[in-house]
This record gives C-alpha cells, sequence and structure tokens, in this order.
C-alpha cells in the first residue's frame, strides 16, 4: 500500500508499504525514486520481510518544495517516515546519494533502533574530490551537470545511464530507467546535485555502532570503488561486499548475486 506522509507544513513524503515483518526502508539515488527497488520488493515480501519504499521530497510521488535538499531536512524526513509507521528495529538501506542521507540519520537521530546499515553504491563520506580527498569526482564536474541539465534534462539523463550501468541492457529498460529520473523535480534534480557536491560526511563514520554491509560495483564510474574501501574502513563493524561485474547500478547489472546478498545480510545475526 502507499502512504502519503507530512513531513512539514506543504510537504508531503510518499512510501510503499508492502509485505510484512522486519522492515528494510530504502532509500533511492539520485535522480531516481523507490520504484528503482522493484525487483527487490516481491523478493522481501516473499522472504518475510516489509519492504519500505521511500519517495524522497523532490522525487517520485513526493511533493517538490523549493528547498530542503540538504542531507540534514531528506534525514529529517526520514525521521518522520520512521515515527509514522513506527517502525521498529528496521534495516536502513541506502543506495548512492541515499547512502549518505541513511548515515546522517543514524548520527543525528540516533541508531538504537536500527538493527542493520545497507549502503549501496553510497556516495559517501563525500561525493566530490577536496585538497585532502582526492576520490570522486572533482566540483566543477558536479558543475557542467548541473549546467547540463538546464540546458536539456532528458538528454543528459540519456548519457547518464549509459554511466550507470556496466552490464548491457534493455533499450526498454534504459527508457524505463530514464523514466523514474524524469518523474523528479527539476529543481529538485539540480538542488540536490549542489548537496551531493557540498556535503560532508567524513566525521560521522566512527560513530555508526550497528552492523553494517557496502555493496559496491569495482566498476563504478558515478561513486568510485575506493569510496566503498574508504567506508569499509572508517565504520567499525562493517564487511565490504564487491560486485566485480557491476558498475553503480548494482541490483540491476548483478540482479541474482544482489538479491542473494541482500537476503543473507538480512537473515545474518550480523556482518
Amino acid at each position: 500500500m502507499g502512504h502519503y506522509i507530512q513531513v512539514e507544513e506543504n510537504v508531503k513524503i510518499h512510501v510503499e508499504d508492502i509485505g510484512s515483518g522486519q522492515p528494510v526502508v530504502f532509500l533511492h539515488g539520485w535522480p531516481l525514486n523507490n520504484k528503482a527497488f522493484e525487483y527487490q520488493t516481491s523478493l522481501l515480501a516473499k522472504n518475510g520481510f516489509r519492504y519500505i519504499g521511500v519517495d524522497m521530497r523532490g522525487y517520485g510521488k513526493s511533493d517538490k518544495p523549493w528547498s530542503g535538499y540538504d542531507y540534514d531536512t531528506m534525514a529529517k524526513d526520514l525521521e518522520a517516515v520512521v515515527n509514522e509507521l513506527r517502525l521498529e528495529q528496521f534495516v536502513l538501506a541506502g543506495f548512492s546519494m541515499g547512502g549518505p542521507i541513511a548515515i546522517r540519520y543514524l548520527t543525528k537521530f540516533g541508531q538504537d533502533n536500527v538493527a542493520k546499515l545497507l549502503l549501496m553504491g553510497a556516495a559517501a563520506p563525500i561525493f566530490t574530490q577536496r585538497d585532502d580527498f582526492n576520490v570522486g569526482m572533482k566540483p566543477e564536474e558536479v558543475d557542467d551537470i548541473i549546467a547540463q541539465i538546464e540546458k536539456d534534462r532528458p538528454a543528459f539523463l540519456a548519457e547518464f545511464a549509459d554511466l550507470f550501468f556496466e552490464q548491457k541492457h534493455s533499450p526498454q529498460f534504459l527508457d524505463w530507467f530514464q523514466s523514474l529520473a524524469l518523474e523528479a523535480g527539476a529543481h529538485s534534480t539540480l538542488n540536490s546535485a549542489a548537496a551531493l557536491r557540498d556535503e560532508d560526511l567524513r566525521g560521522e563514520l566512527s560513530s555508526i555502532t550497528v552492523p553494517t554491509a557496502i555493496f559496491h560495483g569495482k566498476k563504478d564510474q558515478i561513486c568510485p570503488y575506493e569510496l566503498g574501501e574508504i567506508l569499509d574502513k572508517e565504520i567499525p563493524n562493517s564487511v565490504l561486499v564487491p560486485f566485480k561485474d557491476s558498475g553503480h547500478g548494482i541490483n540491476a547489472d548483478e540482479p541474482e548475486r544482489f538479491n542473494n546478498e541482500l537476503l543473507n545480510f538480512l537473515k545474518s545475526s550480523g556482518v
């Protein structure tokens, strides 16, 4: 079923809620929505888990306000969802941009009610390079992405799909992928890109105490595999699971292995 949850005045977040059992809360990447996990939805429900797919503000069926695309606000939106649905001992799963938002939720609102953390191709701890951090895109490359979106968003998203996946996918699949991105607000896409460029979570990783799995494609051209290695090094109770034949979209590039590893982690007692 679908829920619309008010997170602030005049802003409602859409959430898909399917199945029963331990909740697994999925946070999608930029510039997609929760439908990017449709190949995991039935899998979880069939295996005794409750799929909670959040369309973050600006994306999918959620409201698209002008502001609030910083990590603090989006983590606060998640807190409102957790409270409204009364979720307990849930698994928090963040993909790409959803990864740093999941981390910020844990460090800002606490970890007592989170059983495990899953980071998938996470854009963390930083998406762009700094003077003391040489992994990822350069800030000016994100500025160029913003300029391309402002000029011709559909054309940029078609090219983005080529970077997103390592394996060959059907034209119909790529059209579907692009359609998810086009459901986002144009301003939401731009403002989130600026947040990806500017936010920095390096000081937050060591405080994460929940068992953490890090799924990352070895051939990721958007969030380099080195980011996964850094997360594994800095998060105390973590395990890095490499996907050697995957780009950024690991759940589509290696779907069978992704689903097996997902279920293994969900059913395990730790990492």
